[in-house]
């Protein structure tokens, strides 16, 4: 199935043919369900924070800045904003008699009618040269407007990634979600000496805008907040796409007979991340973002979050260095073991044979990357949740797993999921370093059996993709996990255009619609 050509291909792309062998493997075989024991749920896995604590535990992270901690905010932005747009693309590719059924209600009508309430409106009533506080023109020009918006005569944003659309009205001024996250770095992110620096993971085609974007605003908001701006990019790794296949698992080939890899979704920043250097890592997505006069609450549990993460990092490194110069002698190791099954979660052996043995079983599991997610009460999103599952090195562990990794044929399990308290809204924050100081090789904690096959189409014809183990899932299966719940209102993501009509992204003062 592999031939000359293809070796040479490959080789430009940084791909062994080995690797390749793997994931047609993967395409045959299939990757396991994840098996669930039971959702995590607060006191069993996930953490509150009353009042006192969450001042306690911002002071730590405040302490923490002061003593000269390394900050970093990390954003995944690779991805195009076409889903976000996939109800108004079937718009204006329907025949006119779908169209006008689609107008009488829906997200199309919800669309039009308030269309008026869109941080980008005013761009787009003047590309369409109509008076969008005329219902009547709006509606009898509704595949106009959408036209206008998604493709490229007009606004272009059916092509663009979400980071660089208008998302809010900021008085007179529209902002984008890279402004926002600027916004976000200066007030919660920047270390002692003034500097957020913040990483953004762009497709290679919209590196130019981003740029354009921060160069327009960064001086600013650095006037503004006092700070000093490093920004940073990059992009998902040429070596890290997979195969895409036929129906029939044989490898997908386009009409020159050249071998399809496609992009293996947000997994692959796995090794992004792998490259950056900092104490503590703050990870929120793109397009989970609010005005700036709503984010008290966002900077209050991010803060608060962070310094869970600084004082569990340091009470390991304390008890790691102990273990490293003899100094842990058997009460200390008792110490450390209770700590480990009450405070991290993790869950013991029964007994050990020795000393030796519970000294090695500390340092594998203390030793290791840590993250702190925040964890909102169920409230219908979709997304993945918290439980206990059986992890990278079969052992029943703190993971967050997708609706998508559970069987749920199997009825055990599909009760296991509807038992749910609270899910993923992918509020990171992440220690990639060990107590010497030395970055791990976060390549070393992804459970490879966590992957996914997704079902895809290219100028009409069928294939099937495959997707990484995800950033936030399988790629950080081994990481010590700590679960802490955080408000709904953390979690503001645009999933399709008509979020930014919620009240949480509309300006301030506006209630409803």
């Amino acid at each position: 199935m592999i031939n000359e050509t293809d070796h040479e291909f490959l080789n430009k792309k940084g791909i062994s043919p080995e690797q390749v062998n793997i994931q047609l493997n993967h395409f045959k075989d299939g990757f396991p369900f994840m098996d669930i024991q039971k959702p995590a749920s607060i006191g069993d896995g996930i953490i509150t924070l009353d009042e006192e604590q969450k001042l306690m535990f911002t002071d730590q992270y405040r302490n923490g800045i002061d003593e000269g901690l390394s900050i970093l905010k990390f954003v995944p932005a690779s991805g195009a904003a076409t889903r976000m747009f996939k109800d108004l693309f079937s718009f204006i590719n329907a025949d006119q008699s779908k169209q006008e059924e689609l107008k009488k209600s829906g997200p199309i009508n919800d669309f039009l009618t308030h269309i008026q309430y869109f941080a980008f409106s005013k761009n787009l009533e003047a590309i369409c040269n109509i008076d969008f506080s005329d219902e009547n023109a709006v509606f009898e020009n509704g595949a106009l407007i959408i036209e206008k918006l998604l493709l490229p005569e007009g606004l272009n944003y059916g092509n663009y990634p979400k980071g660089v659309l208008q998302f809010h009205n900021d008085g007179d001024k529209s902002t984008t979600p890279i402004e926002e996250h600027m916004i976000e770095g200066a007030l919660y992110g920047q270390d002692n000496e003034g500097i957020v620096n913040l990483h953004f993971t762009v497709s290679e085609d919209h590196i130019k805008l981003f740029k354009g974007i921060v160069d327009k605003n960064i001086a600013l908001f650095e006037a503004k907040y006092d700070v000093k701006y490093n920004i940073s990019y990059s992009t998902q790794k040429s070596y890290t796409d997979t195969i895409a296949v036929n129906p029939d698992n044989t490898p997908f080939r386009l009409e020159d007979d050249q071998l399809l890899f496609r992009p293996a979704g947000h997994g692959a920043l796995i090794e992004n991340l792998n490259d950056l250097n900092a104490d503590i890592i703050f990870i929120k997505n793109i397009d989970n973002v609010v005005p700036s006069y709503r984010l008290k609450d966002t900077i209050q549990y991010k803060e608060a979050l962070a310094g869970v993460l600084y004082f569990y990092q340091q009470r390991i490194y304390d008890f790691l260095e102990a273990i490293e110069n003899e100094t842990a002698d058997d009460d200390l190791i008792d110490e450390i073991l209770d700590f480990m099954q009450a405070e991290l979660f993790i869950i013991n052996p029964e007994s050990f044979t020795s000393k030796g043995e519970k000294l090695k079983y500390i340092t594998t599991k203390l030793n290791r990357p840590v993250r702190v997610c925040g964890m909102v009460k169920n409230e219908g999103e979709a997304g993945g949740g918290p439980f206990w599952g059986i992890g990278k090195n079969n052992e029943i562990s703190l993971q967050v797993v997708e609706s998508s990794q559970i069987d749920l044929n199997n009825e055990t399990k599909k009760k296991l999921l509807q038992q749910s308290t609270h899910f993923n809204p992918v509020d990171l924050i992440c220690s990639t370093k060990n107590y010497a100081g030395q970055k791990f090789n976060l390549l070393d904690y992804v459970d490879p059996k966590t992957g996914f096959i997704s079902s895809k189409s290219l100028n009409g014809k069928e294939l099937k993709a495959l997707e990484l183990p995800g950033l936030w899932n399988g790629a950080m299966s081994d990481w010590t996990t700590l679960f802490v719940e955080v408000p709904i209102s953390t979690f503001n993501p645009v999933k399709t255009v008509n979020d930014l009509l919620r009240v949480q992204h509309q300006p301030e003062g506006v209630e409803k619609h």
